[in-house]
């Protein structure tokens, strides 16, 4: 590559270079360490500093309430807080302490000292005071005073230590030495002072060495000011003058308000002695002649007055000591970083020399190389993510809600290559501007297929309005089951219009709110399916659905019926079972014995059901695979096909999660009925058990159901179908009210059974008779809404039809799901008071049948099965059945019972 040439090319001369230059380099870094320790002395030097002066304080300002015996008092816990807090940043500054010997043997004393503090703070004071009282005066108070100052003197002595790396080392850390020796001389008056002010020895030869300490340390403070003034510089003594001027000018202003707010609260108030202007130098003069404390309380030197005015003169010395201090730091601060930046500055120059040519080359070769990478890079990030994310984007979302704006390369040169990242950010907008317009398409398309099925569903709907009215007011039999032939077109009409609404991702209008027993739903899906009559349902379990998926779920198994009776023999049976799984969930089976398909096409349309497709031409040609597999990821239902096993055709395996079933399990297959659960074949019981017992619950891995295809969907799903809002069943109520109209007008098809009779239609017809003519009324009013019912009038809604409720009905099954109340007008009242109404036609009545538990088992149909009744929805098996006594559940819909 050219960039690897040019650096070849000047790589020997750069590297000489660099030799030669690195000698003159490391001088100057030799000198930016040497600085680098003298600004980490400085900062060793300061936290001693402030160590010091905390230790100070402790002692000065605790000395009044632990001389009067108030060790608790809050000062003492806030002055040794701070030396603590004092010492913890003393002990971090030495971690980073320069490794030379002067600093390291002036921290071992200090730590050869600092252990004395404990035993110092413990016997401050008050045990001075005590030891001096009974023995005669050895030791004596003093003793806490000067303890202070062992542990004190060794910080104050790494001010020595300063090196700032000019001629002034020596006279500058002079002077910082002397300013910390004038503050602890003053401290020290400061803290004896306050001793002889509350509580001086009562021993004369004790209190006068007292008073002579005193005496000495404010001569010892005059000769540390003279050093300072004579180490220092001319700027050094005006800032001590000036700082001494202000402190002084504070305490008089201090000493005027305390006399102010005696004569305001009629006080008498006595000034403290002044010495040429100075009233600290009054107040030591007095102190000095070793009155007793009453005497000078009367001249005005109290321990108040005294603090006061001493803290205000140790003020200005902390001042002066912090301002030489921290101007140690900032100077050995700034040679580092002259150092530093000579070091830089000189390696640069030596660098930037022999490097420029090489540079130069290498930048070049980089630039390209560089608008090339990033070239390449927004080119695969384009293609590869943000075109197919703003694409997904598109198709699940409104164009106008997601942001199609195109951000250029950035690649600001007019070169070539600029001119390529223009042409591909030109190509970008134009691929962004298709899927738009693409997306909008879908949009409209949408939007067509929503207006024509709406329009067509009202059509339908009073179509289906008036046919029902048709019914309602037919008594010849022969025309009534024409009329139920024409409801049954009409109905599968309007499924066919509600896939357009699911094409469009809509939802349709009928809702409810009510649970719907399983068999229900499964004859409501049987009505729309052309060839009912070659359905058999087998084994279903005694279980509901919840109303907001039974429209969606009618819809479901409508579609699977309608492949499963359109790719199979006339002269076959499409056999329907359930089944309940150990983990809740329910299993429908749908078996056909059709041409079936390939393991090719199981698998597409396996990954279709679980991965719906957009719409395009091809889902207008499977739009039954479409819809199912869009209703069943609105609810989370799993639906899977697979071969028969044993027989030819296909089987429609439908999951239904717990979160939309309720109820208990059902009763076992017969032997002879071919489902996927009988594919397992019974394991021999070892203790020769009944064979009426049931066999052990088979899981949805053991039934040929294979979970491992969806991952979390079945979650997201079922809370998705939780917001969608309650449906109502308008095609369960339309099935049942058939069979009603069918009773009630005598009609009978083929042998005079009723469709989902048993067989022997007498006693149905006698219960009919007693029971559901009176519900006429209602069907002739139009379904209108019920209204809440009062328990104590009966089970009689106005308007409704029914007959009044007098006393509890019989209870012919037992209810493990769904108990019955105690008391009988409860569930009455709890299921009309708020019953649902329907969004786009008026509301209608609760049906109230339930199914008896035996009915003769019908034989396997055989080619060329006759259109009568009793062939159209049989059952092979028992299961439930029109029944008389009409027991509802507290929702409202029939109860069944457990056999």
């Amino acid at each position: 590559r050219v960039p690897t040439r040019l650096n070849a090319i000047l790589l020997i001369p750069v590297l000489v270079g660099l030799v030669m230059g690195g000698f003159q380099v490391k001088g100057s870094i030799d000198t930016w360490q040497e600085a680098q320790d003298a600004e980490r002395t400085a900062l060793v030097v300061r936290a001693a500093s402030e160590y010091g002066q905390a230790l100070l304080n402790e002692r000065d300002l605790t000395a009044q309430p632990l001389l009067t015996g108030d060790a608790e008092a809050p000062v003492v816990g806030r002055a040794r807080a701070a030396t603590d807090a004092a010492k913890k940043k003393f002990d971090l500054a030495v971690r980073d302490m320069p490794a030379k010997q002067g600093l390291e043997r002036r921290l071992s004393l200090f730590r050869a000292e600092e252990p004395k503090l404990v035993a110092l703070r413990k016997s401050a004071y008050i045990e001075a005071v005590e030891t001096a009282d009974k023995s005669g005066g050895k030791g004596g108070p003093v003793a806490t005073e000067e303890g202070y100052v062992l542990v004190q003197h060794s910080l104050m002595e790494f001010a020595n230590e300063l090196g700032l790396g000019t001629g002034n080392i020596t006279s500058y850390g002079r002077t910082v030495y002397a300013i910390q020796l004038a503050k602890a001389a003053e401290s020290l008056q400061r803290s004896i002072g306050t001793h002889l002010l509350v509580r001086p020895s009562q021993k004369n030869d004790v209190r006068n060495g007292q008073t002579i300490a005193f005496s000495s340390y404010a001569y010892l403070e005059d000769i540390a000011v003279g050093e300072y003034v004579s180490g220092g510089t001319s700027e050094d003594t005006v800032r001590l003058q000036d700082v001494m001027t202000q402190k002084a000018a504070e305490g008089a202003k201090k000493l005027t308000a305390a006399q102010q707010q005696a004569a305001a609260a009629g006080e008498d108030f006595v000034a403290p002695p002044s010495l040429e202007g100075s009233v600290l130098d009054g107040m030591v003069a007095a102190i000095a002649t070793g009155a007793s404390p009453e005497q000078l309380a009367r001249r005005g030197v109290t321990p108040e007055a005294w603090m006061a005015a001493s803290t205000a003169k140790f003020d200005g010395y902390t001042v002066l000591e912090k301002d030489l201090v921290d101007k140690a730091v900032a100077d050995a601060a700034q040679i580092s970083d002259n150092a530093r930046n000579d070091a830089i500055t000189n390696g640069a120059i030596v660098v930037i020399a022999l490097l420029a040519a090489f540079v130069l080359a290498g930048m070049m070769a980089r630039q390209m190389s560089r608008s090339m990478r990033e070239l390449r890079t927004a080119a695969f990030g384009i293609a590869e993510q943000r075109l197919p994310m703003l694409v997904d984007q598109l198709s699940r979302t409104e164009p106008g809600r997601v942001d199609t704006r195109v951000q250029p390369i950035p690649i600001d040169s007019r070169d070539e290559i600029g001119e390529v990242a223009r042409a591909f950010d030109q190509v970008h907008r134009e691929a962004v501007r298709l899927a738009a317009e693409q997306a909008m398409l879908r949009g409209n398309v949408n939007a067509i297929f929503t207006n024509l099925s709406r329009r067509n569903q009202s059509l339908i709907e009073g179509q289906l309005t008036l046919i029902s009215e048709l019914e309602n007011n037919e008594g010849d039999p022969d025309q009534l089951e024409n009329l139920f032939r024409l409801d049954h077109l009409a109905t599968r009409m309007r499924r066919n219009g509600e896939n357009l609404l699911v094409l469009a991702g809509e939802e349709p209008g009928r809702r409810w709110n009510q649970p719907v027993p399983l068999v229900d739903v499964l004859r409501a899906a049987t009505s729309e399916v052309e060839s009912y009559a070659r359905i058999e349902l087998t084994g279903v379990p005694e279980t509901e659905i919840h109303g907001q998926s039974v429209t969606d779920l009618v819809h479901l198994l409508a579609e699977l019926l309608e492949n499963a009776t359109t790719f199979s023999s006339p002269q076959t049976k499409v056999r329907v079972t359930a089944t309940r799984l150990p983990d809740g969930r329910v299993m429908i089976e749908i078996h056909d014995k059709g041409i079936g398909l390939t393991a090719e096409d199981f698998a597409d349309i396996n990954h279709k059901l679980a991965n719906p497709p957009t719409v395009d031409a091809t889902v207008s040609q499977r739009m039954g695979l479409f819809v199912v597999g869009r209703l069943s990821d609105r609810h989370g239902i799993r639906v899977q096909l697979r071969p028969s096993g044993e027989q030819a055709g296909t089987t429609s395996l439908v999951m239904l999660p717990d979160a939309i079933t309720h109820g208990g399990g059902g009763e076992p297959l017969p032997a002879d009925d071919f489902t996927v659960s009988q594919l397992i074949p019974d394991q021999p019981d070892p203790a020769d058990e009944p064979v009426f017992q049931s066999a052990p619950m088979l899981t949805a891995a053991e039934l040929g159901f294979d979970d491992s295809r969806y991952e979390d969907q079945a979650a997201q799903a079922a809370q998705d179908a939780a917001d969608n809002g309650p449906r109502t069943l308008d095609p369960v109520n339309r099935t049942l009210r058939r069979e009603e109209r069918r009773a009630e007008v005598g009609t009978s098809t083929g042998e005079g059974q009723p469709v989902f009779g048993d067989g022997t239609d007498s006693h149905y017809r006698e219960e009919v008779d007693g029971r559901y003519v009176p519900q006429q009324a209602s069907y002739d009013q139009g379904y209108a809404p019920q209204q809440p019912v009062d328990p104590a009038a009966g089970f009689q809604a106005p308007d409704s039809g029914y007959n009044a409720y007098q006393e509890p009905l019989a209870q012919p099954y037992t209810e493990a799901v769904y108990p019955e109340p105690q008391s009988p007008e409860t569930p009455y009242e709890s299921a009309f008071a708020a019953q649902p109404q329907q969004d786009e036609w008026a509301g209608q009545s609760t049906y109230q049948d339930t199914y008896e538990a035996h009915r003769p088992t019908e034989a396997e149909s055989v080619p060329d099965a006759p259109e009568i009744a009793q062939d159209r929805v049989g059952f092979d098996r028992p299961g439930p059945s029109p029944s008389s006594s009409h027991t509802l559940t507290d929702a409202g819909l029939p109860r069944r019972g457990g056999g």
